[in-house]
């Protein structure tokens, strides 16, 4: 019936990402809008941004502008939406009340819709009645034989109804999924569904199918749990002579224990992981494999992504998300960045004293130590705060350098200030100690810790008299 994709060989495709703004964008959805982008440029095609707000109580522009600024920070830019009109606008599904009502009126003349004036709890007792019974539950057409006359009198006693699509019987469905491949349904296991709801806004079925044939969509990856939606969005196209896109639903996102992604499993929104401080970069990599196979290893950009983006390597299996290969992606992220992004990564928790001329040393001394900025906070600490305690068996390693050791070391930091090479020779000089023996002592009594960042340029950060203060501790 639908063989797939409507985009002529060699057309550009075009891609939208359409989401509901009545939440904050989790996971699932921004990998949504990444893998329709990375299809559209694979292709030289156009990504839409169209903001689905039919549902008045849900939807919140507050909602809206923030998914913008969650994509925006990802990296993930459309060619035409809310903020970039275009002919096939507006891009904001409460701004197309005019088209869907046209649409509806030609369905009604046809006579492919009937008024349902079924109450939530009717519905709910009929569909319990069925589940009962072992049937799958769907609409029992209860209104659809209603006369005009029936209607009429529903009508005069002030019963809200609901327009419903009449499934045609006998159909066969098929059409070939991007990701799953040939599908194929019946259409007498579908119930009539709702295309107007009672307070006369257009339903989802109705209005995202519309949305996607008037604005020339010709590709729509979604989730895998609207795999089942399609053969009705199909359905209606025909009724309105309007062409279909081709459909490909991606696997859901799981935790690394199989389960539904959930709070356990870390955070669920885009914004929780900026805030945070990851970097887009390495969650868009750590998304982009995420039931995708066949890119090359490293980190990759956008354009990158783009190049070797292709839906036969999308996977059937759900994708299991796991933090620990997130970090990693994260750690690469981080090491690549520029002195300016470090600082500015950084800068919330710089305390005064770091937020100065200094501040690029002390970002690149702590680069290799940090995957998030909360891991530079010890570090920050032990840098501008008093003298640190010893981690645990440093105190031997310090008793066994000696006062010797400490009072070399304490004044060639009184004269050398934060140079570890002028210190390091005068200790040498006065103890002839070489190697991890001149050395670790040394880092133990200025930091407290055995490992972490190069020791001197943190020497060099040091306040003014703090190195000796500390050094003088164990002499």
């Amino acid at each position: 019936m639908h063989p797939g994709a409507t985009t002529a060989p060699g057309a550009a495709p075009v891609t939208r990402f359409a989401p509901s703004p009545t939440g904050e964008l989790h996971l699932g959805n921004a990998r949504t809008a990444l893998f329709n982008l990375l299809l559209a440029r694979h292709g030289a095609g156009r990504l839409l941004l169209r903001i689905e707000d039919t549902d008045a109580e849900r939807s919140e522009e507050a909602h809206t502008a923030a998914l913008m600024a969650d994509l925006r920070w990802l990296g993930i830019e459309w060619d035409a939406g809310p903020d970039r009109p275009d002919a096939q606008g507006p891009y904001r599904q409460s701004e197309r009340a005019a088209l869907y009502a046209a649409h509806l009126a030609r369905l009604e003349a046809a006579q492919r819709v009937y008024p349902c004036f079924c109450t939530p709890l009717e519905l709910e007792l009929s569909r319990r009645a069925q589940l009962g019974a072992g049937h799958p539950p769907r609409y029992a057409g209860t209104c659809r034989g209603l006369s005009p006359t029936q209607r009429a009198e529903r009508s005069a006693r002030g019963l809200g109804a609901t327009l419903r699509f009449q499934v045609p019987a006998g159909r066969s469905i098929e059409f070939v999924d991007l990701v799953h491949g040939p599908q194929h349904f019946r259409s007498d296991d579908i119930g009539d569904f709702v295309v107007r709801r009672a307070d006369g806004s257009a339903a989802f079925f109705f209005s995202n199918a519309v949305d996607d044939a008037s604005m020339g969509v010709t590709v729509a990856l979604r989730g895998e749990d609207h795999l089942t939606n399609t053969p009705r969005q199909l359905l209606l196209l025909e009724a309105l002579g309007l062409p279909a896109p081709g459909y490909g639903h991606v696997a859901l996102i799981v935790g690394s224990d199989g389960a539904p992604l959930s709070k356990r499993h870390g955070a669920l929104s885009v914004r929780e992981y900026r805030e945070r401080g990851f970097l887009p970069q390495a969650l868009l990599n750590h998304l982009f494999r995420l039931g995708h196979s066949g890119a090359p290893p490293g980190l990759l950009t956008l354009p990158e992504m783009a190049a070797c983006f292709a839906t036969r390597h999308l996977g059937r299996a759900p994708a299991r998300f796991d933090e620990a290969q997130l970090r990693v992606w994260q750690k690469d992220a981080v090491h690549r960045l520029g002195a300016d992004e470090l600082v500015a990564w950084l800068r919330p928790l710089l305390p005064a004293p770091a937020a100065g001329p200094g501040a690029s040393e002390l970002a690149r001394a702590l680069q290799p130590n940090v995957v998030l900025p909360e891991d530079a906070r010890p570090w920050l600490e032990i840098v501008f705060g008093g003298a640190p305690p010893l981690e645990p068996g440093a105190e031997r390693v310090v008793r066994e350098a000696g006062a010797v050791y400490f009072a070399a070391a304490a004044a060639a930091a009184r004269e050398h200030a934060g140079d570890l090479a002028a210190i390091a020779a005068a200790v040498r000089a006065a103890t002839g100690r070489q190697g991890a023996q001149l050395y670790l002592p040394l880092r133990l009594a200025l930091t407290g810790r055995a490992h972490g960042p190069e020791l001197a340029p943190l020497l060099k950060l040091l306040p003014p008299g703090v190195a000796r203060e500390r050094l003088e501790r164990f002499a």
